[in-house]
């Protein structure tokens, strides 16, 4: 963890995710990573996105159905049947250029507002004609229509990087990546599609 505490604590002009960061990092740079009671270090998740048979291939190898896939130049949209009753189905968005997974979850009785994203941080591609991989880099943001962004996972990160699941330079693109969202977004009234769309980048929704 040395090597990346400095990293991240050396940007103290930054906004936005900066305050999240540099709080974790003070702490941590006395005591090791925690990660909460009950949530162990674990390696970053990686899943397999097959477009041409709509399916979806978890870490432990498990394939579960995709119901819709469509493609654009800045990425890859995914439509699928929830995994837990209380949610009806999952909507995705891969960026690779950004390395953002933006997602809306649809649930049953609706938790979130039409302009709540959630946004996972971590290395997304097409690895062979029609097959994706996804992979977690513990850092996520929630997006709220005119709120801050909130921050989330920065001690996951950490404690990855101390067990050597993640090399420092792996650590510092999440912790960049995270930044351009949070920062983007605040540029932009807090409204997420309103910084994608400078980005080149339309999202569309079911």
């Amino acid at each position: 963890m040395s090597v990346l505490v400095p990293l991240l604590v050396a940007a103290p002009t930054m906004s936005g995710i900066a305050g999240y960061m540099a709080r974790d990092l003070r702490r941590g740079s006395a005591e090791p990573p925690r990660t909460p009671p009950g949530n162990p270090v674990r390696r970053p998740v990686v899943e397999y996105f097959d477009l041409a048979d709509l399916t979806c291939t978890d870490s432990r190898g498990y394939i579960t159905s995709v119901d819709r896939c469509h493609r654009e130049s800045w990425g890859l949209y995914i439509s699928r049947a929830a995994d837990r009753p209380e949610r009806r189905h999952t909507e995705t968005w891969l960026l690779p250029d950004l390395g953002v997974r933006a997602t809306r979850e649809h649930t049953r009785p609706a938790r979130f507002g039409k302009h709540d994203y959630r946004l996972d941080i971590g290395e997304f591609s097409e690895v062979t004609p029609k097959r994706w991989r996804a992979t977690d880099l513990y850092l996520d943001v929630v997006v709220r229509q005119g709120r801050p962004a909130e921050l989330h996972g920065a001690e996951q990160l950490l404690a990855a990087h101390a067990a050597g699941f993640l090399d420092a330079a792996r650590a510092r693109r999440a912790f960049d990546r995270a930044t351009k969202v949070v920062d983007g977004c605040a540029s932009h009234e807090h409204d997420l599609e309103q910084w994608l769309a400078s980005e080149g980048i339309v999202l569309t929704w079911m």
